[in-house]
């Protein structure tokens, strides 16, 4: 498989994260140095961010997604790449060094972009209408519609701010959802 040119640059975490993306894809990539993250490295992805754009791609982990957090804060216009866990895992390690070249392009392929002063489309109503709060197999659900928006794992609130503020529609979460339901109804 050749490998895909990326325009952004892509941010990760560590040294092993560069090291897998650049054998995935033909990109620039910034490290953040983990949760050594600092005013110089912020400064740094801000420019990359104002010239090329950039794509975050973190661990999906706690620390991971405290850094896409801190970043996204700090810095307008980005896009964000999710990897599903299962498939950056290996003996017990959560990382993006440990993501498969696949999986590595397919994240940035759906990378999605925040969307600015959007109208929400979805509500906490909407969340329990789908089975995504409120029931023993909500999280599952989460799961499975993440990894197939693209969009990763996350609780039921932030699930809802990411539906709302990826620009998802309606169709396009029933879409998922019919394909996760499949899944675990087998």
């Amino acid at each position: 498989m050749d490998r895909i040119s990326i325009k952004e640059i892509i941010v990760v975490e560590g040294k092993a994260d560069v090291s897998a993306v650049k054998k995935a894809v033909d990109a620039q990539v910034i490290s953040t140095n983990g949760l050594g993250i600092n005013d110089q490295i912020i400064s740094i992805i801000k420019k990359a961010a104002k010239n090329k754009g950039i794509i975050i791609l973190t661990d999906p982990d706690y620390p991971g997604k405290k850094i896409r957090n801190i970043l996204s804060s700090e810095i307008e216009n980005c896009k964000h790449a999710f990897i599903p866990r299962d498939m950056a895992s290996k003996d017990g390690d959560i990382g993006v060094e440990n993501a498969s070249k696949e999986a590595i392009i397919e994240a940035l392929k759906n990378a999605r972009a925040e969307l600015a002063n959007n109208v929400p489309e979805f509500t906490m109503d909407d969340m329990m209408h789908y089975g995504l709060l409120g029931n023993d197999k909500a999280a599952l659900r989460r799961s499975l519609i993440g990894d197939i928006l693209g969009i990763g794992y996350c609780s039921g609130k932030q699930f809802l701010k990411r539906l709302n503020s990826f620009g998802i529609g309606r169709e396009e979460l029933e879409e998922a959802l019919l394909k996760a339901n499949e899944d675990i109804n087998g």
